[in-house]
């Protein structure tokens, strides 16, 4: 029987599978998969975002210019080379959707994020991914992967999940080695996590450049997760055809409105940042002296690396610790199976998770 069918290649995507959010019934749940603040959004977006929906009737400003104006304005940009979306995911497959065809490639380092893979088989072409160092992006085997067909580097800095990062000037060093015609796409979706001195997110770049866009977004240190909520920053050709093919309400307008007062409470902003330093910190020592090896992470989150013995492997510590509702994210499907992802929590979760992991090294008992 004839059907309709999907472009070549679509079927062969696997979809893409979120931190789990739920633990075993009858225990209260902990969910540490998704890297979400454990401080919740600006009660000053919550504030806007309610307000908002009192107009649900109306369709939004079609530019979301209102959020552009406020991310220019708070990082000293020009609002018309800023395009925003539901989530800096849809950017990132708009780009996709506009500078990868059938045939062409894309470059991603091994543990980059899936996402990467799935846009650019939606739209015809194939994902190269190159090895990393020491769960770092190489910039140099990047470099030797581009061929004639390469179209997009996507550089995840920080990197999801292992939480390292690239220099600016190994970052400077890929963008100098690339042609003019690769568009480098720098997702720094934990950008406001970093506090090192050599890390840029990658507006210098942008700016300085006519093949580089930076994507961010409102779900990590903004607490805006379910809005859907995300931004591109960008040379002026670049904005002008995403704008020309994105949806022209996009953006809601309580998602907007919420991301301005998100973007302007910067006070919010430190107080996340802070919580983060001084948790993140925390459990790497305390994790690390169980005897567990712990990626140095500059993000809000650490990926934690488990023997391969029996008793002792990633997926045995996944399921012991879903028994007392810490839900953690398993990312074999990123390569490493012998590691789990940990979002930084509340205080609360996080002496709850060292304790428990203390016990699973112990053979301790649930």
């Amino acid at each position: 029987m004839t059907k309709p069918t999907p472009q070549s290649g679509i079927e062969e995507i696997e979809a893409y599978v979120g931190g789990r959010a739920k633990a075993d019934p009858g225990v209260q749940t902990y969910k540490l998969s998704a890297n979400e603040t454990p401080l919740g959004p600006s009660p000053k977006a919550r504030e806007a975002y309610v307000a908002a929906a009192q107009n649900l009737e109306h369709y939004p400003e079609g530019s979301a210019a209102p959020l552009r104006e406020a991310i220019a304005k708070r990082f000293g940009l020009a609002a018309d080379r800023i395009v925003c979306g539901a989530g800096s995911d849809e950017l990132l497959h708009l780009l996709a959707q506009c500078y990868v065809g059938e045939g062409d490639e894309t470059i991603m380092s091994e543990h980059g994020f899936l996402v990467y893979e799935i846009i650019t088989k939606a739209a015809g072409g194939t994902c190269i991914q190159v090895p990393e160092k020491d769960l770092k992006t190489d910039v140099d085997a990047i470099l030797a992967a581009v061929t004639e067909k390469t179209k997009i580097v996507f550089i995840a800095n920080p990197n999801n999940p292992t939480g390292t990062y690239l220099p600016s000037d190994e970052m400077k060093r890929l963008q100098a080695g690339l042609r003019p015609d690769i568009l480098l796409v720098v997702d720094a979706a934990y950008a406001e996590y970093v506090s090192r001195n050599d890390y840029d997110a990658g507006i210098e770049l942008v700016a300085t450049n006519e093949n580089v866009v930076m994507t961010r977004t409102f779900s990590k240190i903004y607490g805006l997760a379910a809005a859907r909520l995300g931004w591109l920053y960008g040379p002026a050709h670049v904005c002008d055809t995403l704008n020309r093919v994105r949806g022209p309400f996009n953006v809601s307008t309580p998602a907007m409105m919420a991301g301005v007062a998100a973007m302007e409470d910067i006070a919010h902003v430190e107080k996340a940042r802070a919580h983060n330093d001084e948790w993140l910190q925390w459990l790497t020592e305390r994790i690390s002296a169980l005897g567990l090896e712990v990626t140095p992470s500059a993000a809000n989150f650490l990926l934690v690396r488990f023997p391969n013995e029996p008793g002792r492997t990633a997926a045995e510590a996944d399921a012991f610790l879903m028994k007392r509702g810490l839900i953690l994210r398993a990312v074999a499907a990123y390569g490493l199976p012998d590691c789990l992802r940990l979002s930084v929590g509340t205080e609360e979760a996080n002496r709850l998770v060292v304790d428990a992991l203390a016990d699973f090294v112990k053979g301790g008992a649930l």
